[in-house]
């Protein structure tokens, strides 16, 4: 169904995730208790995604999502469809907002072996969404670096892997096969969801890091040749992005930190089209880490928050814009919302009519600013 022709990222864009309406929410949680079957909930879904397609496409989005609907959290839905990729206990992680810091264990994964994908994970998610817009589908998926960063060297078999070169070629080689059935499926638009790049970001995070033994100086560039090695499998073209995030979970985060320590690496040594930033308060530091950012490429300014309700103000908003453009041409730049509404099933602290209101807020403002979405 899919017309679109205009190349993305798009003057006014979004980052992926949105709020679960409440009998999807509800029907989850009756499949979980075995009350409705896998097909039921999936007819359920289909329908709550074509309602959240037509909102996106009413208020004038050129890139539209299915909401992440059928994941429960961003990235399990995705890393654990892998063979010998095991969920585990997470580890209590501090978690911050504006009313303060609530303790939460999101799961950990572990490798326990050769690393596979036995089938396709994502796609028939995409073709369901492809054929329900007439916009361009924007499919996203977890970076292959959270099946590293968050347990390192130990979450990893050394009898499958005694040479993590081995894990990594291994690990860049099933998104492959994921990416390469999407374009077959007529994907060109894929966004990579990279946390870690964002964590290392925050000295304390960077710390962690260095009990894991590893060298946050050096993982950039090894995340750089992975995430390039993942997708070499992209048509000529589909547009490549790339989103970092610092947490968001119920409208809470982790890591606080300016994009100075890794900014050269990320915008030269990632084969990416176009860079999905936040920068909706402080803990993103400023604008000057763009100064890195090499023609050719497009940052999308997320300057709207997901976080909270309230609705920004256009000028507020269009003055940062002019700041942004400083350091790189405005023509390389575009809008979104700071972050997904809902990494998570539950989602962040606001309502539908503010989301919506949020997001019509930045086609409004691209309008504006580019002439055009």
């Amino acid at each position: 169904m899919s017309t679109a022709t205009v190349a993305p990222p798009f003057r006014a864009d979004q980052v992926g995730s949105l709020l679960r309406p409440a009998n999807l929410l509800d029907a989850r949680e009756k499949r979980k208790r075995g009350e409705l079957s896998a097909a039921e909930l999936r007819q359920i879904e289909d329908e709550a995604i074509r309602e959240i397609v037509r909102m996106q496409e009413g208020i004038g989005m050129k890139s539209v999502t299915d909401g992440e609907f059928r994941r429960g959290l961003w990235h399990m839905d995705f890393v654990c469809d892998f063979a010998n990729v095991e969920q585990t206990p997470g580890i209590p992680i501090k978690f911050h907002s504006e009313q303060g810091e609530i303790e939460w264990t999101p799961p950990g994964v572990k490798i326990t072996g050769k690393l596979s994908r036995p089938h396709p994970i994502f796609v028939e998610d995409f073709k369901f969404l492809k054929k329900t817009t007439n916009a361009t589908p924007k499919i996203t998926i977890p970076s292959p670096s959270v099946l590293h960063f968050r347990g390192g060297r130990k979450a990893i078999d050394t009898t499958a892997y005694p040479d993590m070169d081995e894990f990594y070629a291994d690990l860049a080689r099933v998104y492959r096969e994921e990416i390469r059935d999407l374009v077959d499926a007529g994907c060109r638009y894929l966004q990579v969801d990279e946390v870690n790049m964002a964590f290392l970001c925050d000295p304390n995070l960077r710390d962690f890091a260095r009990s894991l033994g590893e060298d946050p100086e050096k993982l950039p560039h090894t995340y750089a040749k992975l995430v390039n090695a993942a997708t070499s499998a992209r048509h000529k073209e589909m547009t490549v992005c790339m989103h970092l995030c610092r947490g968001n979970a119920r409208s809470h985060w982790i890591a606080d930190g300016g994009y100075e320590p890794v900014a050269e690496v990320l915008f030269n040594e990632f084969n990416i089209d176009g860079y999905f930033l936040e920068y909706d308060s402080s803990r993103a530091g400023d604008f000057s880490p763009l100064r890195y950012v090499p023609k050719g490429k497009t940052v999308v300014l997320g300057l709207v928050t997901t976080k909270k309700g309230a609705l920004e103000n256009k000028n507020d908003i269009k003055r940062r814009i002019e700041e942004a453009s400083k350091f790189v041409p405005v023509e390389q730049l575009a809008l979104s919302p700071q972050c997904g509404f809902a990494s998570n099933a539950e989602g962040n602290a606001l309502t539908v009519d503010q989301e919506k209101a949020k997001l019509q807020l930045i086609v409004e403002i691209a309008t504006e600013v580019w002439g055009r979405v």
